[in-house]
This record gives structure tokens, sequence and C-alpha cells, in this order.
């Protein structure tokens, strides 16, 4: 219990700050991508399609994942509370109120890495509708 206790916000801080470099990383990627794309590269629409939704289920994943890796921090953070409390045998309202405050905001940032990874992958989904749009009328 003591290594969670010590360790438990550096793990899902790391996890999730893990999670939002990779979502940095292939926005950037997939942004530069969809500016030099050029349609006579593709010689059907399969492999296009293919070629313009590639990482895009990464960030599906992690914008379906981080709340669930930040709630994971906040149980835990509550386990650490409610244990600490129960060893003590003390019910000091003060110290229950920090523990989980501090163990809340595990979920604070869970939600903060999900929600514009959600904006950014819905964004990148209306681009790739566009894309393929625009490869069939430049496909007639």
């Amino acid at each position: 219990m003591e290594f969670l206790k010590e360790y438990i916000d550096f793990i899902i801080f790391g996890i999730l700050g893990f999670m939002s470099f990779i979502v940095v990383w292939f926005s950037i990627e997939r942004i530069i991508f969809y500016k030099q794309i050029k349609f006579s590269d593709f010689s059907d629409l399969d492999a296009f399609e293919e070629a313009i939704t590639k990482n895009l289920t990464a960030l599906y994943i992690i914008y379906s994942n981080a709340p669930y890796v930040g709630l994971l921090g906040t149980v835990v953070g509550i386990m650490i509370t409610f244990h600490d409390m129960g060893a003590s045998g003390n019910m000091n309202a003060s110290d229950i109120m920090v523990g989980l405050s501090l163990a809340l905001k595990a979920t604070a940032l869970g939600l903060l890495v999900a929600i514009p990874t959600l904006i950014i992958y819905n964004g990148f989904l209306r681009k790739v509708d566009v894309l393929i749009n625009r490869y069939k009328v430049h496909q007639k």
C-alpha cells in the first residue's frame, strides 16, 4: 500500500502524459499529411481511405480510455485515504477531505486529456469525409 501511496500520482500522470504526447504527435502528423495529400498517389478509394484514416484509431482509443485511467487513479487514491483513515483510527474530517480532493485530480486530468482528444478526433473524421468526397470527384 505504501508503494501505491507514494507513486500512484506519478504512474497515472505518466500514463496520461504519454497519452497526451501520442495525441499531439499523431495530430501533427495527420495535419501535415492532409496538407500534402495528392489524389494521384492513390490507385483506388480503399487505398486512399486507409491512408487518410491512419492513426485515427489511436486517437479514438485515447479519448475513450483517458477518463478510465483518471478514474482508476481516483479510486486508488480514495482507497488509500480510507486505508489510512482506518489504520490511524482517527476520523479527522480535514484529512479525509484533503485525501479525497487529491484523489479527484486524477479524474480531472483524465477528462482534460479526453475532451480535447475527442474534439480533435471528430475534426479529423470530418476532414476524412471531405477528402473522400473530393477524391471521388477527382476520379471522375
